[in-house]
């Protein structure tokens, strides 16, 4: 091989070398950053993998919390007094949610249904309609006004009126919204305005009570707030007997609505029984109530199938639930072919036993 020949291989030999050692060299050092890169990328993914689990695990831990929080802050509904003594227990033909029920025939005093009718329960704002039996059997005159005070405030469940203290409103005014719309404040008021005060206005319903047979009730205080205003459905039946012979008391519990002038406010009052402004039914004075302890309740005098009947609903569940007893009282009593000629009793009370003392 000649001497440029050698020369020249040994040029090329030496590039070769060159460039292998370059490469060698390269992938010596980008290796292992490559490596790290990946081992990187592989850590970043598992973090946020991590953190997305971590997030949808105290998502749904924090809900569980929440929703724990919530139980343990729930304050559970107190039994009634009836629901206590195991009344709800009892059925009945008519499926009824109340657990007591009576339902008589006024003229006759035919007991057309019954349903724990001796038991003693609270009456909550039934209550009212012995106060305006008193109050209208006073003859005060219904024009003088009475302001609203601080006593008339409820203390007793903290019920809220938009009768505000200042507020001044006939006797009569107050007594519409009392037996209507069921107004504490009302109510509380025209007792304690009686001449004498509100001891001899309790005093005087107790009295009256007893006045006319209803010897296991009790009254407390005017508006039906307190649970100690107590009754059996027999006597609330002689008390919606009597209180159905007051003209006053009829037009007044019976009003749809009614709007007060309060200052420069106009107040509108509704019914608080909705059945009187149903036109399949003819009532003739109601009233409604409620407080936990005594449940819904209701008592009616109404015309069904040509018959007037009375109707005594209490310590019923559900808002609504005493409405619907009444209704299905209506229905049974319209379904049945005789009841124009009189219907046979369903319990075993003698005829005019219940009203006989009312009169």
């Amino acid at each position: 091989m000649s001497c440029s020949h050698q020369i020249a291989f040994g040029n090329i030999l030496r590039r070769i070398l060159f460039f292998f050692g370059l490469t060698v060299f390269v992938l010596a050092i980008s290796l292992p950053q490559a490596e790290a890169a990946q081992r990187k990328r592989q850590l970043v993914k598992s973090s946020k993998s991590a953190i997305v689990a971590k997030r949808k695990v105290s998502k749904t831990f924090g809900v569980i919390k929440r929703k724990s929080v919530v139980r343990a802050e729930a304050v559970p509904l107190r039994p009634s007094f009836g629901q206590i003594a195991g009344l709800h227990g009892a059925h009945d033909s008519l499926d009824l949610k109340s657990s007591v029920a009576l339902v008589i025939d006024q003229d006759t005093s035919e007991v057309l249904f019954s349903k724990n009718d001796k038991a003693i329960l609270p009456i909550a704002s039934l209550t009212k309609l012995m106060t305006g039996l008193v109050l209208s059997e006073a003859r005060l005159p219904m024009n003088e006004l009475i302001t609203i005070s601080q006593d008339d405030v409820d203390t007793e469940k903290g019920s809220s009126s938009r009768l505000k203290v200042g507020t001044e409103l006939s006797r009569g005014e107050l007594l519409h919204l009392a037996l209507m719309s069921s107004e504490n404040r009302a109510a509380h008021a025209l007792g304690r305005s009686y001449p004498g005060g509100l001891p001899v206005f309790v005093g005087l319903m107790n009295a009256k009570a007893r006045l006319i047979g209803m010897n296991d009730t009790n009254y407390a205080e005017p508006t039906g707030l307190s649970s100690k205003n107590q009754s059996s459905a027999r006597d609330l039946v002689k008390l919606v007997n009597v209180a159905y012979g007051d003209p006053i008391l009829r037009e007044l519990s019976t009003s749809p609505a009614h709007q007060v002038a309060v200052g420069n406010r106009t107040l509108q009052y509704n019914n608080t029984n909705r059945l009187v402004k149903n036109p399949l039914w003819d009532i003739g004075l109601q009233k409604t109530g409620y407080i936990t302890e005594a449940g819904q309740c209701l008592v009616m005098q109404a015309k069904v199938a040509g018959r007037k009947l009375i109707m005594v609903f209490l310590d019923s569940a559900g808002k609504l639930s005493r409405i619907g007893d009444a209704e299905r009282v209506r229905r049974w009593v319209e379904s049945i072919p005789a009841a124009k000629s009189g219907l046979v009793p369903l319990a075993g009370t003698a005829v005019g036993e219940i009203l006989a003392t009312s009169h």
